[in-house]
């Protein structure tokens, strides 16, 4: 399973939450309005970005709520979920009115048993990742669906990468660059073949082959030349990936690097990054999802 360092997800967060979807956390707290105390698992969780940004969504618009001597509350419960105890240990304690508990546990997510032994998709009433869906396996995810729809679990994932990267400036190696990228997706992530571009696509044919209803929306990283560290990693990741699958094109894939870097180094660069957000929920939870059936797929 590919490791991540704290600095790493450090570094995103901002470009995350930027990104996501904010009409799609509405739509699964609409679904949502009536639990009185929303149990949430979140797989992947790192350091706990997701939940920083959706339990925020989530309490705003009224899921996990009741009401205590006439006053609004709202009240969520969360179990974070990954195999690194490190990350973990970085979650923050909760704060302010969002009346929060949560729990982490440490799990190897890519060794079926201990998936399964753990018992962490036991009665959440929503199921949450966010950038993992493009690193498992087909066999991975469709077993994570039937899982979901077993215990009647509505899902939101976040963030998956779909295969589009756009540079400016151009140069001449970009779209071969991104095509070995694309490759470099598909590799066994350590839960087998990685499904990479094509994760959302295929959560949404499992799912809806489930019954559940589906929305998809896009939620593209867009860096401007001020996220010059966050660009800057990933042009090194990027060309480190392409050299692993054309060991051959080495010496083209560093003159791309140092140009990108360059332009960076600059302040000229911009870059856009595809990735695409999806929400589904089982239909007997629609008639509660208000507009939510006004929701239309985007991307």
């Amino acid at each position: 399973m590919s490791d991540f360092s704290a600095d790493w997800l450090a570094l995103r967060e901002p470009a995350d939450r930027a990104a996501r979807s904010s009409r799609l956390a509405r739509a699964i707290a609409d679904v949502l309005a009536d639990t009185a105390e929303l149990r949430v698992v979140d797989l992947a969780a790192g350091t706990g970005a997701n939940m920083r940004y959706l339990s925020e969504h989530l309490a705003s618009h009224g899921a996990g709520a009741f009401q205590a001597s006439g006053v609004r509350v709202q009240r969520q419960s969360w179990l974070l979920v990954d195999r690194d105890a490190a990350l973990l240990a970085r979650v923050p304690a909760p704060g302010g009115p969002l009346r929060c508990r949560v729990e982490t546990r440490q799990v190897d997510l890519a060794t079926p048993s201990e998936f399964v032994k753990a018992r962490i998709l036991d009665g959440p009433a929503l199921v949450t990742a966010s950038a993992l869906l493009d690193l498992v396996s087909r066999d991975w995810l469709r077993s994570l669906a039937d899982r979901c729809h077993e215990g009647g679990a509505s899902v939101l994932f976040a963030l998956s990468y779909d295969g589009r990267i756009r540079w400016s400036p151009d140069e001449p190696e970009d779209e071969a660059i991104r095509e070995l990228v694309n490759s470099h997706q598909r590799t066994d992530k350590g839960f087998g073949p990685a499904l990479g571009p094509d994760a959302t696509g295929y959560a949404e044919q499992c799912l809806a082959n489930l019954g559940y209803r589906v929305q998809r929306e896009p939620s593209d990283w867009v860096l401007p030349p001020a996220s010059n560290d966050l660009q800057r990693q990933l042009i090194e990741g990027w060309a480190h990936a392409a050299a692993e699958i054309a060991p051959a094109r080495a010496v083209s894939i560093e003159g791309w690097r140092s140009r990108r870097v360059a332009h960076v180094d600059a302040n000229r660069s911009h870059l856009v990054v595809g990735h695409e957000d999806l929400a589904a929920w089982p239909l007997h939870g629609a008639a509660r999802a208000g507009r939510v059936g006004r929701l239309g797929r985007a991307g």
